[in-house]
């Protein structure tokens, strides 16, 4: 399917969003990658690649889950600050009628107890303790195997590990783990407007971002990137250092010389290197409708635009779901979303998948509402940094309503304010 657009020279034929990613990944066949054992204390953001199976319970042993006195939960019965019980205190491994044991958070239970009294609800007076409230069987005490039995699945395969993750490995006496290895994604940039960060621009010359933006989505994911430098509009010389980028890195992503002007180049140069080459060139899509996907010795290319913000669009449509399959990811990891209600009238575009940059924010009755960032264009880097969250528009829609209920994907904080709307 393809969507005829006769009044854009040069793209009359679009690509549905959709449709272009489904034709992308088909083509890849991207295999499951390369597992590395790395210490547990570097684990940290990395993909599992194997099922931790617990070798022993957790705990290991019943164990006290306060600190305080380990107990017969029958002697103390009926207590109160009133009528207190009154047990005598024991430091032998067993407790027998009355007596008491006292015990550290973690600590073993002794034997013949059955429950903890919390050290703030008794008080000791020449060798005994005053229970001023009753416990019950088994209250504060971690049974053997609570968290985890052995031969159970304590963490599985193919999720992010977070701390928690961690802290329950090393609880397991885990010291190693295996994780998958880091994709390395190539980033190039192409231009001869662009000078490098640093360096004194001429006149009609600008700093070349893209690469720096689209390093940083591919490091806040977990990739490695490989940087490819800034390549004037020469396609011979854009395809060697793509080609450089294929052998070295696992993907090569490029910006600018995209779109259909004498000086976009960048397509030409992927099909000189191999096939099948370029799959998709324009997409329905909001900004960043000049985005390629190509495919070249079974690797991906992805040929975005050289406006910052439509690259960063298209990174996050493209880019990112490839990246988490890459990295061994079970699911995509897609960005928050919530509900909430558009402030006020939003244009879209009949026939292309808008991506509406908004400001959300949450009033104090709890109510969510989002703000549409004015813009005049896709390289208007400011609609991001005022943005937190993006909307998509279907391409059935020629704008959103007022106070209409929009889904938006977060990619930063919300603030609560006192705002009327």
């Amino acid at each position: 399917m393809v969507i005829i657009l006769v009044q854009l020279k040069g793209f009359q034929k679009l690509t549905p969003v959709e449709e272009a990613l489904q034709k992308f990944l088909k083509e890849l066949q991207l295999r499951k990658p390369r597992a590395v054992v790395t210490p547990l204390g570097s684990a940290l953001n990395r993909i599992l690649a194997e099922d931790v199976v617990a070798k022993e319970n957790l705990p290991r042993f019943d164990r006290s889950a306060v600190d305080g006195y380990a107990v017969k939960a029958e002697d103390t019965f009926e207590a109160s600050q009133f009528k207190p019980k009154v047990l005598q205190i024991t430091n032998k491994r067993e407790i027998g009628e009355r007596q008491a044991k006292q015990v550290w958070t973690g600590n073993p239970i002794p034997k013949g107890a059955n429950a903890v009294l919390m050290l703030e609800n008794t008080r000791r007076v020449n060798g005994k303790i005053e229970v001023w409230i009753p416990v019950a069987p088994g209250e504060n005490i971690c049974k053997e195997g609570e968290d985890v039995s052995k031969g159970e699945v304590a963490v599985k395969a193919g999720i992010r590990l977070k701390p928690q993750h961690l802290a329950l490995m090393a609880a397991l006496g885990i010291k190693e783990v295996k994780v998958f290895d880091k994709p390395k994604i190539a980033l190039l940039a192409t231009g001869n407007e662009l000078v490098e960060i640093g360096v004194k621009p001429r006149e009609n010359q600008i700093f070349e971002v893209n690469r720096l933006a689209l390093s940083a989505l591919c490091q806040e994911l977990g990739a490695e990137t490989l940087d490819l430098g800034i390549v004037k509009d020469n396609a011979t010389e854009i395809a060697e250092r793509i080609k450089f980028g294929i052998e070295k890195a696992d993907m090569v992503i490029t910006t600018g010389g995209t779109s259909v002007g004498v000086s976009d180049v960048v397509p030409m140069a992927v099909n000189s290197l191999g096939k099948p080459g370029v799959l998709v060139h324009g997409v329905a899509m909001r900004p960043a409708m000049p985005t390629a996907l190509a495919v070249v010795n079974k690797k991906p290319v992805i040929i975005l635009s050289g406006n910052p913000v439509a690259a960063m669009i298209a990174f996050e449509v493209f880019a990112r779901p490839l990246i988490c399959k890459m990295l061994g990811l079970k699911n995509v990891e897609a960005r928050p979303k919530l509900k909430a209600k558009i402030t006020r009238r939003t244009a879209t575009v009949l026939g292309r998948k808008t991506f509406i940059r908004v400001r959300v924010f949450q009033q104090r009755n709890g109510e969510f509402f989002a703000d549409p960032i004015s813009t005049s264009g896709s390289g208007v880097i400011t609609t991001m940094t005022k943005a937190n969250g993006y909307v998509v528009a279907p391409e059935n829609r020629e704008g959103l309503e007022e106070g209409e209920s929009v889904t938006v994907h977060l990619f930063d904080d919300v603030e609560v304010v006192d705002e009327d709307v």
